[in-house]
């Protein structure tokens, strides 16, 4: 499983709760950059997707190789970054876009402290935003809620997929 969404969303939060709740490995995929795009995004440059591929390679290698069930935090912002994420997984991947307003999700970011990402960016992060269509493997979950009600929403959802 990949937790997507633009920067802010709570996809660390909520991906480390969804893990706990489900007895999975949650990897951040922040860690899974390459120094140069920590670098880039910390200096409030958007990253392209010249920077993006190595790092989505990362994630998908991490969601075959993980001990399964995994769940990766990854923004996944475009649909091709998702076909190649889970064309690199080599099995299918569910992702769960994190969906908020951009007011919410700006406060959210104001209001945290010691990340890299600078809120500079969220305009460029949702500019650059494909949300999953009906024909992709995925769920929404509204994150205007309290964390326990997004995880049981999330899992909730779970059940409503077809097999």
């Amino acid at each position: 499983m990949v937790v997507m969404g633009v920067t802010g969303s709570g996809k660390t939060t909520i991906g480390v709760a969804l893990a706990r709740a489900i007895s999975a490995t949650f990897v951040d995929g922040d860690q899974l950059h390459p120094e140069a795009n920590i670098a880039k995004m910390s200096a409030g440059i958007p990253l392209d997707d010249a920077d993006r591929w190595p790092w989505l390679s990362k994630v998908g290698e991490t969601l075959r190789l993980g001990p399964a069930p995994v769940i990766v935090g990854c923004s996944a912002l475009k649909r091709a970054y998702r076909d190649f994420i889970a064309e690199q997984a080599g099995a299918p991947v569910l992702f769960i876009h994190l969906d908020g307003s951009r007011e919410l999700i700006s406060k959210r970011m104001h209001e945290r402290t010691g990340h890299f990402m600078p809120a500079s960016l969220l305009d460029s992060q949702f500019a650059t935003l494909e949300v999953p269509g009906k024909d992709e493997n995925a769920i929404a979950v509204p994150i205007d809620a309290p964390l326990d009600e997004i995880v049981a929403d999330i899992t909730a959802k779970f059940g409503e997929r077809p097999s």
